[in-house]
């Protein structure tokens, strides 16, 4: 039964909205700031389904990163070296504007520089990335215009002491924030520009009326003249042929750990495992490499192959001996597909959308939904 609104909840809340944005991440509030930017007066509403913004938006790692070197060969692999370059250059821009939005200290942004690790058995790999040092420091000096950003730097194995580990390489430019307070500083933005976000409203599908769109949802239907959908991982539910494929993260976070060295961001395996410290914690997630399937889902929550797999890594390389007491688990969903870039476009008349942010929604997320944003209002 659709719920009974008053006059007063419909005219000052439901009734037509000129772009209605589905799901209150990163993306889709960097959207809705844009719009506000560009025409003041046009009326946003952003519908989400959680009790706080649901995929990754607050549930990711911090790691304000735009690419190891591992990553970045990867990258070129899959696609090709301008193209993985132009990405570079969009999360480093992306990251810039994030924090020119919101202000590094609102959202306790510190650049400490980052880590790669090798383990002592992946000598090979580390040869190879080390040998490819040179060549990407001068892509990446092009394309976001930083010198010598990826350097050898394996005295900090010793200094933080990890075990296990064979070669870092360092590289100066990454950073990392707070989360939450991120999504908590971009939300006061976007009420104080006129935007209305409310929660608790999932919506089961979209339907082109003649003179606007019509959203069916669990609180009854919103009409608006434009749609903008932010949903990365959970793209798929309303529009399945956009392909975008749900993968899960699953984090840990240690009990505080007395004189605790660590700083900055650290991956190992490709990218798939990534720890950093925070408020004298160790946080600590990765692992859907183990079973791509399985984290393929929609689904909160967290499997023991993951889980365990992340204790002896946190026991055996990170803090060796230290058994370390665990204080939180969570996980988040990020969403994935076969090209390295978003996408953004229009979907269906006057529907658009911006996903598959492929695990990097930090760095990417405010001009993802800047652009989208900007193609709404064409």
């Amino acid at each position: 039964m659709e719920p009974s609104f008053s006059y007063w909840e419909r005219t000052a809340f439901i009734d037509q909205a000129d772009i209605i944005i589905i799901g209150s991440g990163l993306v889709g509030l960097s959207a809705a700031l844009h719009l506000k930017k560009q025409q003041p007066n046009l009326k946003v509403l952003v519908l989400e389904r959680g009790f706080l913004p649901s995929g990754a938006s607050t549930k990711n790692a911090g790691f304000a990163c735009f690419g190891t070197v591992s990553e970045q060969i990867s990258a070129i692999n899959q696609s090709s070296e301008d193209e993985a370059m132009r990405l570079v250059a969009y999360k480093w821009r992306g990251l810039q504007r994030l924090r020119e939005n919101l202000g590094d200290k609102h959202i306790d942004y510190h650049q400490y520089g980052g880590h790669e690790l090798f383990m002592k058995d992946e000598a090979d790999a580390a040869k190879s990335c080390i040998e490819q040092i040179g060549h990407l420091n001068k892509l990446l000096q092009q394309a976001i215009g930083k010198p010598d950003i990826y350097a050898v730097n394996n005295a900090k194995i010793a200094d933080s002491g990890f075990n296990n580990v064979g070669h870092a390489i360092y590289n100066t430019y990454e950073g990392q924030l707070h989360t939450g307070k991120m999504m908590r500083t971009l939300l006061y933005k976007v009420y104080n520009s006129g935007v209305l976000v409310l929660n608790g409203c999932s919506i089961s599908s979209t339907v082109q009326e003649d003179k606007h769109i019509s959203l069916i949802t669990s609180q009854g239907n919103f009409k608006a003249g434009k749609v903008i959908l932010a949903t990365n991982a959970f793209a798929g539910q309303l529009f399945p042929e956009l392909k975008v494929i749900p993968g899960r993260g699953q984090v840990l976070i240690t009990k505080p750990v007395p004189g605790l060295k660590l700083k900055g961001t650290y991956h190992f395996n490709e990218g798939y495992y990534y720890f950093r410290n925070i408020d004298n914690r160790i946080l600590f997630g990765g692992g859907r490499n183990l079973d791509y399937k399985a984290e393929e889902t929609w689904d909160f929550g967290h499997t023991d192959t993951v889980k365990q797999k992340l204790v002896t890594y946190l026991n055996d390389v990170i803090l060796p001996g230290q058994h370390t007491e665990i204080d939180y688990w969570w996980s988040g969903i990020m969403g994935f597909g076969d090209e390295i870039t978003p996408i953004v476009k229009e979907v269906q008349p006057n529907i658009f959308c911006a996903v598959r942010c492929n695990g990097m929604g930090v760095a990417m997320g405010s001009l993802v939904g800047e652009e989208v944003a900007e193609l709404a209002l064409k």
